[in-house]
């Protein structure tokens, strides 16, 4: 089965857990990023991106859309 046909013929559920996925992977990213700016070199170069805020909003997110989809995976 390809992405193409899977997309297709996903169920709502499905669909919200990809979202949830892909949030969490955001959150992932930008906890990397975070640490990243955190051990910088260079004191003075600080960044402009509010990582631990797209971390928070997009953790949570994508927790609670995993929670919602759970059940429908669930039950298939």
């Amino acid at each position: 089965m390809s992405v193409h046909e899977f997309l297709t013929f996903a169920s709502e559920a499905d669909i919200v857990g990809l979202w949830g996925l892909a949030l969490l992977m955001l959150a992932a990213g930008s906890l990397v990023a975070e640490r990243r700016r955190m051990k910088r070199a260079r004191i003075d170069r600080i960044g402009w991106v509010p990582w631990t805020n797209i971390f928070m909003i997009s953790a949570i997110a994508g927790m609670g859309l995993l929670a919602l989809a759970a059940k429908g995976i669930m039950a298939g």
